[in-house]
């Protein structure tokens, strides 16, 4: 059966709250973004291009038990790949992952297109066709999440499980992550640019989430930015939290929804639980 892992719907506002209150004074240390062993250990990367945006992606393959279906794992917004730190290594002991750096972020270009949730759906399609993936799992992080619902809305045979302040963040993750990892460092403020006007456009893609067939897992922190009138509006959309499952689960929801404790919005793709909370729902659907 196919399956997806999100975390969306309201996922791009994340970065309208994220980003003022992080100061230089506060990030001293290394960004815990720029993590060298995840980017040394993939056992290829490279570049897809993709209707005019040059897409990087590392493939991690830790060997072990076999062998479950591909998992592409798209992150946050002005995040990167080595976001999601050991989760990527958790993940990939089980497991063959496909991280790709989203448009404008890390080692793929801007280009010249606004940034749009759904023109980068369409684009992971083609670069899992450049790289000779037929269907894949699917795990999106706040804005890369939107991404994954996308691409599992528009693509679905792709899909088998289915989630002017550039001065204001010297020395954050973000800031120095990019610095360190894109083609053209001095794009980040037309980045922050095409991140803005990305948030201000509204949408609703309720009706959308209808579409979803795959089975699906939700992820949320218990301190995240999502209001929980909304995680439970979403999660019902999707068929669960209507009624009571039944003395022997007959009447069980086919998707999941998980509240990690003790975790944030943006502390989200490196929370331990994360990957502890993904593998076993993964694992279930292959297995069906």
């Amino acid at each position: 059966m196919n399956s997806t892992t999100l975390q969306l719907l309201a996922a791009p506002l994340a970065l309208a709250i994220a980003t003022p209150a992080l100061t230089a004074e506060k990030a001293s240390a290394p960004s815990p973004w720029l993590n060298s062993q995840i980017t040394q250990s993939a056992l290829k990367s490279g570049h897809v291009t993709a209707n005019g945006v040059s897409y990087y992606y590392q493939v991690h393959d830790k060997g072990g038990r076999r062998r479950a279906e591909p998992l592409l794992l798209l992150h946050g917004g002005l995040g990167q790949i080595e976001m999601f730190g050991p989760s990527l290594t958790a993940l990939a002991k089980g497991r063959q992952v496909i991280g790709v750096d989203l448009q404008g972020h890390g080692r793929s270009s801007l280009g010249d297109r606004e940034i749009s949730l759904v023109e980068m759906g369409d684009d992971m399609a083609t670069v899992l066709k450049s790289l000779g993936y037929s269907k894949v799992d699917v795990m999106g992080y706040s804005m890369g999440g939107g991404v994954a619902f996308q691409l599992a809305v528009q693509h679905p045979e792709r899909v088998r499980v289915g989630a002017a302040m550039a001065e204001q963040m010297k020395g954050t993750p973000m800031y120095e992550s990019y610095m360190a990892l894109s083609p053209r460092p001095q794009d980040f403020p037309k980045l922050l640019d095409r991140m803005g006007a990305l948030m201000r456009k509204p949408y609703d893609w309720s009706d959308d989430v209808k579409k979803l067939t795959m089975p699906t897992l939700l992820v949320f922190g218990d301190s995240d930015m999502f209001r929980p009138e909304h995680v439970v509006k979403f999660y019902q959309l999707l068929g669960g939290g209507l009624k009571d499952a039944g003395w022997q689960r007959e009447h069980m929801a086919g998707n999941r929804l998980a509240i990690l404790p003790d975790v944030t919005h943006y502390e989200m793709g490196l929370a331990p639980a994360l990957a502890a909370t993904v593998i076993p729902f993964l694992d279930k659907a292959e297995k069906k």
